[in-house]
């Protein structure tokens, strides 16, 4: 078969459309995003919201979210550098920490809203699948669905972890068990101890042990933290439901105090190189010009010769 050269023709260019600035940087996926947005006609206006759930290699980032023409608009967020203010000071980007997150953020939107004390959720995780439902005679539970950006949805994923703490703390996201650790693909059923078991640190808590037991150099470098705080494995469930009760009991983000407007100023003069002046240039510029002159070849030259008579 003879080799044909491939030639993107005129027609082709004329008709090429520039993806979004977002698509072409790989950030936003604009077929999915269009279809959590679109908004009933019927509805007029009424705000459709996302759980947007993000990881970075440090955090994670659990925003309420609504589009509008003008922009997109957050509710309310919470964060895993949020954490250690609950108990949970080590492992901020696990399948735990993803849990915590999420119920942090349900349980601080219905504060918000002022639905916190209708809509409990489930107060002791117990890993069953459950969805927030309505209450007779009472303003419909807050309904948010989850945007996992380019996030992969596999099984056991940690962006499900936020999702379980969300619909935990009282929120309804519209979703199935099918992604959940324990989740058995054949029976079509999960296992609740399973994912109790990563709600709550089990899963880390095993790792510990195995380390412990077969790697003792490991586990000091994996677990430093840890053992400097004096952790060890039968304590780690302990810390997350500790930290889920205290969350319930304050969701409100703690505010930091803002800097006055000559703090500001004194800490930028800090790093402020000052203008040196006409002599101070020249004075500089002869010191120099002086240790150049100093260590020069010429004296480099001088002291070969001393060496060699």
């Amino acid at each position: 078969m003879p080799f044909t050269k491939l030639i993107k023709t005129p027609q082709y260019f004329s008709r090429y459309q520039t993806p979004y600035r977002r698509r072409r940087e790989g950030k936003t996926d604009y077929y999915a995003r269009k279809r959590l947005i679109t908004q009933h006609k019927a509805k007029y206006n009424s705000p459709k919201y996302r759980l947007v759930v993000r990881f970075t290699n440090k955090d994670i980032i659990a925003q309420i979210v609504s589009s509008t023409i003008s922009g997109d608009v957050v509710l309310s967020a919470a964060y895993a550098h949020e954490l250690p203010r609950y108990g949970i000071k080590h492992g901020l980007t696990n399948w735990s920490a993803a849990y915590a997150v999420g119920l942090l953020i349900a349980r601080r939107t219905l504060q918000k809203l002022e639905l916190d004390e209708k809509y409990v959720g489930v107060e002791e995780a117990d890993g069953e699948f459950s969805l927030t439902e309505a209450i007779d005679d009472e303003p419909r539970p807050f309904k948010a669905y989850l945007d996992v950006g380019l996030h992969r949805t596999t099984t056991g994923a940690r962006i499900f972890g936020v999702l379980k703490g969300a619909s935990d703390g009282g929120i309804y996201v519209p979703h199935s068990e099918k992604r959940y650790p324990g989740f058995d693909i054949e029976s079509k059923e999960l296992d609740a101890d399973t994912l109790r078991k990563y709600i709550v640190g089990g899963h880390v808590a095993e790792y510990m042990e195995t380390l412990a037991d077969d790697d003792e150099e490991k586990y000091r470098q994996v677990f430093k933290g840890y053992i400097e705080d004096s952790i060890e494995a039968d304590g780690v469930e302990d810390i997350y439901v500790d930290a889920h009760a205290a969350i319930r009991e304050d969701p409100s983000p703690q505010l930091t105090e803002k800097k006055t407007k000559e703090e500001y100023s004194a800490e930028s003069k800090k790093y402020r190189s000052v203008k040196l002046t006409s002599e101070e240039r020249m004075a500089k510029r002869a010191a120099k010009i002086a240790s150049l002159v100093g260590t020069g070849p010429a004296k480099a030259l001088d002291e070969d010769e001393e060496d060699e008579e």
